[in-house]
């Protein structure tokens, strides 16, 4: 059986545009894909890219009171479940086009599932939405 390289090429060419317009589409319903997590009492509020790459960090008069290794440890913490949130928007846009050969791909990039229920165990730490 010989292999007609210009038709195969042409194939995966016209899988790769299919799978582009679907994650665009993902992207576009999604919105910004990014994970947002505050401290209960809104002092201190983080917002992480996929990744955790930090891009924005909010704090209130309240949350200097806490002294400062206080106030770093929380902003780590909120930086890690908001980059936990992040990476579950990137699985749930991406999970439908890769299908399951590339969920493994995703986990090894940190873009994970989470349970529908984490919100309420973040030992503390309200979380905003998933983004």
């Amino acid at each position: 059986m010989e292999l007609d390289a210009a038709r195969e090429a042409e194939r995966i060419g016209e899988q790769a545009r299919r799978a582009s317009e679907r994650a665009a589409d993902g992207f576009a319903r999604m919105g910004t894909v990014n994970g947002t997590a505050e401290t209960g009492d809104g002092a201190v509020r983080v917002v992480v890219a996929p990744g955790g790459l930090l891009t924005e960090v909010r704090l209130t008069h309240a949350a200097l009171r806490s002294g400062t290794d206080a106030l770093a440890q929380q902003i780590v913490a909120l930086a890690h479940t908001a980059t936990r949130r992040a990476g579950d928007r990137m699985y749930r846009v991406l999970s439908p086009v890769l299908g399951p050969a590339g969920e493994a791909t995703l986990a090894s990039l940190g873009y994970e599932p989470l349970p529908e229920d984490e919100d309420d165990e973040d030992g503390g730490y309200s979380v905003l939405g998933r983004g």
